[in-house]
C-alpha cells in the first residue's frame, strides 16, 4: 500500500482518463493513473477525423499522443488488473493482485468494451478470422473477401479501411438503412469493392482452423476470410458497482454537470457516464475528463 495516499487516482487510460490526468497535473494534484490496458476503445478507431486540429490520424497514434502529454507532466501510469475498490475512513483503497493503492478521490474513466454477437463459432474463431479491431487486423486482409457487421460510424469507418486492403467487403446490417454519418455512407455506397446487405444478421461463423464462411438469417452463406464485428460497445461499470454508485437502466454512471456521482469523492468521465447527452466520442470523453479533474480540484480545496 502506498505510504501516503494520492490526492487522486484515475481508473482508466483512455481519452477521459488521460484528459483528467493532464488537467489534474496542471492543478498540481498528486495523481496516479491505473488501467488494465492503455488507450481504451479509441485505440481501435482506424481513422479519427473529428478530433479538432487533427486530420486522418489513427486511434492508436492519437492515444499515443495523449499518453505522451500525460507523461510530460510527470503523472505515473501503471497497467494493473483491479479487482476491487473500497471506501474506508474517507479514503479509497484500490486492490490489485500485488498491491493496494489509496487515494482521497477517484475518477472512474473505465470506458467501454466491444459488444459480441454471441453466435456459434465466434469465440472459437476469434483471432482466427473473427475480429473486433479493423485498425489492428486490416493489413492481414490483403486480397481477401471479408465482412463487417454493423451500421454505425465504427462499422462504416472499418468497412472503408478494409476496402483499402481486401478484394471485397460485405457490410451486413440488421436494418434497412445505415445509421452512420452521411459522409461515411456516401463513401461506402460509391465504393465498388463494398456490398451492403440490409435486413440481415450473421447467425453463425464456420471454419476448422480459421474462418471460412458465415451464415446469415436470410438463408445466404458467404465465403469470407474475415469477420469484423462492429455493433457498438457496452460500459465497463463493474468496478463502479463496488463503490455502489448510482447507475441508470443502461448501466451508465449517473453524473451531474460537474461529473460528480452520488458517492462523495467519486467522479466519473467518458463513455461510462450519462454526461454529454450520452454522445460517445473522443472529444466528449476528453471534455468530461477535464471537468472531472476540475471538480476534484475544487473538492480537495474544500475538504483538505
Amino acid at each position: 500500500m502506498n505510504k501516503q495516499p494520492y490526492d487522486l487516482i484515475i481508473v482508466g487510460a483512455g481519452p477521459a482518463g488521460y484528459s483528467a490526468a493532464i488537467y489534474a497535473a496542471r492543478y498540481k494534484i498528486n495523481t496516479l493513473v491505473l488501467a488494465k490496458e492503455i488507450g481504451g476503445l479509441a485505440m481501435t478507431a482506424p481513422k479519427v477525423e473529428n478530433w479538432p486540429g487533427v486530420l486522418g490520424k489513427s486511434g492508436i497514434d492519437l492515444m499515443a499522443d495523449f499518453k505522451k502529454h500525460v507523461e510530460h507532466y510527470g503523472v505515473k501510469i501503471l497497467m494493473e488488473e483491479i479487482s476491487d475498490i473500497k471506501k474506508e475512513n474517507n479514503l479509497f483503497t484500490i486492490v490489485t493482485p500485488d498491491k493496494h493503492y489509496q487515494a482521497k478521490t477517484i475518477i472512474l474513466a473505465l470506458g467501454s468494451e466491444r459488444r459480441k454477437l454471441n453466435i456459434p463459432g465466434e469465440q472459437k474463431l476469434t483471432g482466427k478470422g473473427v475480429a473486433y479491431c479493423a485498425t489492428c487486423d486490416a493489413i492481414f486482409c490483403k486480397g481477401k473477401i471479408v465482412a463487417v457487421v454493423g451500421g454505425g460510424n465504427s462499422a462504416a469507418v472499418s468497412t472503408l479501411l478494409l476496402a483499402e486492403h481486401a478484394s471485397k467487403v460485405y457490410m451486413i446490417y440488421r436494418k434497412d438503412k445505415l445509421k452512420a454519418e452521411p459522409i461515411w455512407v456516401d463513401q461506402i455506397l460509391r465504393n465498388k469493392k463494398i456490398e451492403v446487405i440490409f435486413n440481415a444478421n450473421v447467425i453463425e461463423a464456420k471454419g476448422e482452423k480459421c474462418l471460412q464462411r458465415i451464415i446469415l438469417d436470410n438463408g445466404k452463406e458467404l465465403e469470407v476470410g474475415g469477420l469484423f464485428i462492429e455493433i457498438g460497445a457496452k460500459p465497463q461499470t463493474e468496478l463502479a458497482r463496488c463503490l455502489k454508485v448510482n447507475l441508470d437502466k443502461n448501466n451508465l454512471i449517473i453524473v451531474d454537470q460537474a461529473c460528480k456521482t452520488d458517492v462523495d469523492g467519486v467522479f466519473a468521465a467518458g463513455d461510462i457516464t450519462t454526461g454529454s447527452n450520452e454522445l460517445k466520442q473522443i472529444v466528449t470523453a476528453a471534455s468530461e475528463g477535464a471537468i472531472a479533474a476540475t471538480s476534484v480540484y475544487e473538492y480537495l480545496k474544500k475538504n483538505n
